[in-house]
């Protein structure tokens, strides 16, 4: 009978122990369990994400920005409120560019009480980004982490300074991720988030439950669409925000690619339309007269299958591969035209709407 009992609980401790050595975030997940010194039971443990605020809150500075006043050049009235991540120890701080589009002075004022005017390096309209720099020692610099991935259904932690009452953590989950509808030209993907994001949030630092960056916040949906909503925030995935960070260091400005067409999803149905085979591509709808496109040769209706020998999966990977490509670089666009295979070489130009 004793035999019978052990060898399932036997079985058991195996199996959880391949699962924590395999699958090591489980242990550090565990980690954020705290309990008290004397905790007999579990009514006694308590979960806490203290520590991810004590790691990410003094890298969220409040930001805020001032104008002149009218007809006296020497009097300056503050006119917006935000927040900001330091990303740098050179003094690189993220926010948002509607938190500073209209100031004439911007200041930084970090959790250990300094305060500092900060230069302006540079900013980018269409993806609401701004980097700041400030000429500070000691910066506290928010933990960042490149290769952990985000996920729906990951607690995050939203921190910042809504409302200028100081800086205050909210908390929820991913909601979704990719959410584009809501941006300006449709294209740039959020983080959904039902943690509260209000005024004065805006550019602090959404983070995960190790304190890491995951992304900027930028707006509730209420301030995206006039909507009376709750529980609906976006923010900024900081894969892009540093990309986006690092071409402003480098040229003051961002420098997109372009070629001038609008394109759409391939589908089972529109092969069919077409009477075509192919169903991955995208589907030349419109082109811009004089673009780079149009130049090239390229014709509505089209299907483009494949860019410099690497396969088109949506319109979204072809905005992002056009994007990061300089302009003046030729690539080699593979496209399908009457069911006939032709190979189109089309020179990349700057985005006018940069």
């Amino acid at each position: 009978m004793l035999k019978f009992l052990l060898r399932p609980i036997l079985i058991g401790l195996a199996t959880a122990a391949v699962i924590l050595i395999t699958v090591p975030s489980l242990r550090q997940d565990l980690l954020h369990i705290e309990s008290e010194p004397n905790a007999e039971n579990m009514e006694d443990v308590q979960v806490s994400f203290s520590h991810a605020v004590h790691r990410a809150g003094p890298a969220v500075a409040n930001i805020y920005s001032r104008q002149y006043v009218e007809g006296d050049r020497l009097k300056l009235k503050t006119q917006g409120l935000g927040s900001g991540v330091i990303v740098s120890d050179k003094g690189y701080i993220i926010t948002n560019y509607h938190v500073v589009a209209q100031a004439d002075q911007i200041v930084v004022a970090l959790q250990d009480g300094r305060v500092s005017s900060a230069q302006l390096v540079g900013t980018d309209k269409q993806t609401d980004i701004a980097v700041l720099k400030v000429e500070m020692n000691n910066l506290p610099v928010i933990p960042q982490n490149s290769e952990r991935k985000t996920k729906v259904g990951d607690i995050v932690l939203a921190i910042g300074n809504p409302y200028n009452l100081g800086q205050t953590t909210t908390f929820g989950i991913i909601s979704a991720m990719g959410r584009s509808s809501v941006s300006t030209d449709g294209r740039q993907a959020f983080i959904q988030t039902d943690a509260a994001i209000n005024k004065g949030n805006s550019g602090g630092a959404l983070v995960n439950t190790r304190g890491e960056l995951i992304g900027i916040n930028t707006a509730s949906f209420q301030q995206a669409t006039d909507l009376e909503t709750y529980g609906i925030s976006f923010a900024i995935p900081y894969p892009l925000a540093y990309k986006i960070m690092t071409k402003i260091i480098a040229d003051g400005r961002v420098i997109r690619g372009y070629i001038g067409i609008d394109g759409q999803d391939m589908n089972a149905v529109a092969a069919r339309l077409l009477g075509i085979d192919h169903v991955s591509g995208i589907i030349v709808l419109s082109i811009a007269e004089g673009g780079p496109a149009d130049k090239a040769g390229l014709k509505e209706k089209d299907v483009i299958v494949s860019i410099d020998d690497k396969k088109v999966l949506n319109s979204q990977s072809v905005m992002e591969m056009i994007i990061e490509l300089r302009p003046g670089t030729t690539v080699n666009f593979e496209v399908l035209r009457n069911g006939k295979k032709i190979t189109i070489p089309v020179t990349i130009e700057e985005d006018p709407k940069d």
